[in-house]
């Protein structure tokens, strides 16, 4: 029995459908990831899962149970939300066993499951004090540990890290990760944050208008892209892209004598003449090696510490190429930049579909 389905799930608001039939199934401890930009309806899912928000049709079920019509407080869910929402006035303590105190469950035992969790979370010497005393990712453990301590059948986290810094997201993304590998719980999270995405899903659903793009786990988002949309979206710097057409079973790009010859597995992309587009991630670049190449011409070098992201012209089409920070070249220079046929992706230049879903 999965931990939670959601089938055919649609929500509009007047004349607006901000979703459009939405289906995924979570196995027991799977984490799944909503990753999308702002408007795409991740967080109008996550709050039709919570009960926040009802679903115009579909249904969603929690360990084979409909709750669509069920209080939030009866669904076994859990939420840890962006802004924390901790009660100010009371102690850690009492913010993290606050619902249980709410379900009368006897002081010993709630005491026992808050000192539980504030131990996972190494939060123990700060039980006795208030939200104020606190800094933003000691806050976030605490959320944390007040959904912990129900021990839910899921677990819903929207956007929890966008309020910290750089470095604490890191931090609290690595302690979810050990948390969620601990614990085996089943995770629905919402992000725009591709990085957090990856590093923590085991799956991610890549939402956009209301719509599931591609459904994969990390490896499959990022190195099989179904669309242009989740090629652009996944990646830092994201893939790049360049206008091409196939002429005489090679890749040509317009207006120039850049050619490479068409990878076999894209075999019924071959018509003469079709108008695709090549896609390379920037890091799959390299300045010496075999495979096919390109050449291009140096406009800009930024080194970022660990590596010499360059910005080139093919022909007249733009690209960027992550190289090792020593990389030798002179301003102008044209270099010869090598990848594997693997690397090539190929989208139709007017659906954005992938050529290889189209075999």
């Amino acid at each position: 029995m999965s931990a939670l389905d959601i089938e055919n799930i649609r929500k509009t608001y007047g004349d607006v459908e901000t979703l459009k039939g939405i289906d995924v199934s979570l196995e027991s401890g799977e984490f799944l990831v909503l990753l999308g930009s702002s408007g795409c309806g991740k967080s109008t899912l996550l709050n039709i899962i919570a009960g926040l928000a009802e679903a115009t049709s579909g249904d969603v079920r929690i360990g084979g149970r409909s709750v669509l019509r069920v209080h939030p407080k009866d669904r076994d869910i859990a939420m840890v939300f962006q802004s924390y929402a901790l009660y100010p006035n009371l102690t850690v303590h009492r913010n993290i066993g606050f619902g249980l105190e709410m379900r009368k469950v006897p002081a010993p035992e709630r005491d026992k499951a808050v000192r539980d969790a504030a131990k996972l979370l190494q939060i123990e010497n700060l039980l006795d004090r208030k939200p104020s005393q606190l800094s933003g990712g000691q806050r976030q453990r605490v959320a944390i540990g007040r959904a912990l301590v129900r021990k839910p059948e899921v677990f819903l986290f929207d956007e929890p890290l966008s309020n910290l810094d750089a470095k604490l997201r890191m931090e609290m993304r690595t302690e979810i990760k050990r948390l969620h590998q601990m614990l085996k719980t089943t995770v629905v999270y919402v992000t725009h944050d591709q990085i957090e995405a990856m590093t923590l899903a085991s799956r991610i659903a890549v939402m956009r208008d209301g719509r599931i793009e591609q459904l994969g786990t990390p490896e499959e988002i990022y190195n099989s892209p179904a669309t242009l949309y989740v090629a652009t979206f996944v990646g830092a710097p994201p893939m790049n892209l360049l206008k091409a057409s196939v002429q005489d079973n090679r890749l040509v790009l317009p207006d120039s004598d850049v050619s490479l010859p068409l990878p076999v597995r894209f075999g019924k992309a071959a018509a003469n003449g079709r108008d695709l587009i090549l896609g390379i991630r920037p890091e799959a670049l390299r300045t010496a090696g075999s495979g096919p190449s390109l050449e291009a011409g140096v406009e800009v070098a930024e080194l970022t510490g660990p590596e010499l992201v360059v910005t080139a012209l093919a022909g007249n089409q733009r690209l960027t190429a992550c190289l090792p920070p020593r990389t030798p070249f002179r301003d102008s220079e044209k270099l010869t930049l090598f990848f594997d046929e693997e690397a090539i992706h190929l989208f139709d230049a007017q659906t954005g579909i992938s050529c290889l879903r189209e075999q």
